[in-house]
């Protein structure tokens, strides 16, 4: 009886153990791509070595961090979900024994974790740490900083702590709920990353439909467009004549001190649009013909498939709310993983699945740049201060925490939300719910009418000829100004 109590835990050691490294392998491969990510981002004049290049480094690594919980938690469902499959394939198979619902759970478990981490603790930290300077009075240094940035973040989190006590009193007046407001752990914090969730959800429903009617555009931009009706030599040419233009009057005003200043740097700035403008034709015309006559469509039908499938199911989920409870997103305690098939057709719907997830993922974060509020936090290449990054992880964190939800929410899948993903209170209100799935429905559904459009109506005057008018338009008014500017110089 002995030997059997030691070996029970003999194996529950090992299997922890097991747990504990393959954890740490997947978050060192994901650490490794946000660390290579954020340095091709990062601007190379912050790597002087002084006290900003401390503070700098760390606050990168926080970045790195922070952006690597970013990636597991948008791995999360996928994970399972191919998880659950190839336990169901090959359930006596040796060599996946380390794949149970034990180790999903703890997977789980440890994003949520380092996801309120990050968002209350690391990222503040990192901003307070980077824009701190020390106290007046005090002697200047990494400690001066390091106690001010504590300082901030003990006032944050007093802050923080009041608004979350007052909102709960107001909303929730009996005595259970006033009881709680005295439990830091049980009642603020899981609270608190309920509304962060929320939050994160609203966000990925005003960007997400905007993404995917901006993906077109996108792909469209690195992909070569069909030439039909066009004369690319004919436009390289009147692309050719207006930058000879331009570079004589350039060439002019070099002499010229009065022209000297915003007149001159205007013209550089039109002169570079017009020459990527020839670079993009000149890229056209060289394309062979599959990547021009096959490629480009593909990728666009695949775009339009993956949204139509996304709305049919998000249609389908509102269809299955109205008729069955279960329907609802809920979270799960089992750690029984592998048992049963959670797609109707299989491995391909889970697959499908996954691929639309990674499809809301992108679209999430295209849209987010997209939207006019945010473009400035849109980083640049060798270019892009720290306290951007910053804020470009903390915005990914909170759009990848959601995304497990949402997806959920939306019926993409019907994968039971593990953890402390299934206690988000918001999650059991129908008409929450309800109303999320409609307004993603008909927010993208406009989103694309309104796209292929306006899409439509530009490649039909590009057609017959007709979007040379604002060319021409153009072209005269800067005639006049030209002609105005050497009027006012005869004047001088």
């Amino acid at each position: 009886m002995e030997e059997d109590d030691v070996t029970i835990r003999e194996q529950n050691f090992h299997s922890q153990v097991r747990e504990y490294i393959v954890c740490f392998l997947l978050f060192a491969v994901l650490y490794i791509v946000s660390y290579c990510i954020i340095s091709l981002y990062k601007r190379k004049s912050d790597d002087q070595e002084d006290e900003d290049a401390i503070v700098n480094r760390i606050s990168m690594y926080l970045c790195t961090f922070t952006l690597a919980v970013s990636g597991g938690a948008v791995l999360l469902l996928p994970f399972s979900i191919i998880s659950n499959e190839i336990l169901l394939s090959l359930p006596k198979n040796y060599y996946i024994q380390w794949l149970n619902g034990s180790l999903i759970h703890g997977l789980w478990n440890l994003v949520s974790l380092f996801s309120n981490l990050c968002l209350f603790v690391l990222m503040p930290f990192a901003y307070f740490f980077l824009e701190s300077e020390g106290f007046a009075g005090s002697k200047k240094g990494i400690k001066a900083r390091v106690l001010e940035t504590f300082v901030m973040l003990f006032l944050l989190g007093l802050l923080i702590l009041g608004i979350v006590w007052v909102a709960s009193a107001l909303i929730d007046n009996d005595a259970a709920s006033m009881e709680s407001l005295y439990d830091l752990w049980e009642f603020y914090l899981p609270y608190l990353y309920s509304c962060i969730s929320l939050m994160g959800g609203l966000l990925l429903l005003m960007c997400t439909p905007v993404g995917m009617s901006r993906m077109f555009t996108v792909m469209g931009q690195l992909l070569v467009k069909p030439t039909i009706l066009e004369d690319l030599d004919e436009q390289i040419y009147c692309i050719q004549l207006q930058e000879e233009a331009l570079e004589r009057r350039l060439n002019g005003m070099m002499s010229n001190s009065y022209l000297h200043g915003n007149s001159q740097h205007h013209l550089y700035k039109e002169l570079e649009n017009i020459r990527n403008q020839r670079n993009k034709l000149e890229r056209r015309k060289k394309a062979s013909a599959w990547e021009k006559n096959l490629l480009y469509p593909i990728v666009m039908m695949i775009l339009l498939a993956g949204t139509a499938i996304s709305v049919l199911l998000v249609a389908l989920n509102i269809v299955y709310l109205l008729v069955d409870e279960t329907a609802m997103p809920k979270g799960s305690t089992e750690r029984d993983i592998g048992n049963a098939s959670l797609s109707t057709f299989g491995v391909a719907q889970a697959v499908i699945e996954i691929i639309l997830m990674f499809y809301l993922m992108v679209s999430s974060v295209v849209g987010f740049y997209s939207l006019r509020i945010f473009q400035e936090l849109t980083p640049i290449k060798d270019d892009t201060t720290m306290t951007t990054i910053i804020g470009c992880c903390v915005s990914i964190l909170v759009l990848s925490s959601a995304l497990p939800v949402m997806s959920r929410t939306l019926g993409i899948t019907r994968f039971d939300l593990l953890g402390d993903f299934g206690r988000f209170n918001w999650l059991g209100n129908f008409y929450i719910v309800l109303s999320y799935n409609l307004l993603f429905a008909v927010v993208t559904t406009l989103c694309l009418v309104r796209k292929f459009t306006s899409a439509v109506r530009e490649e039909l005057l590009k057609a017959l000829g007709l979007d040379k008018l604002n060319l021409s338009n153009s072209t005269t008014d800067a005639e006049s100004g030209k002609h105005a500017v050497n009027g006012h110089q005869k004047t001088l």
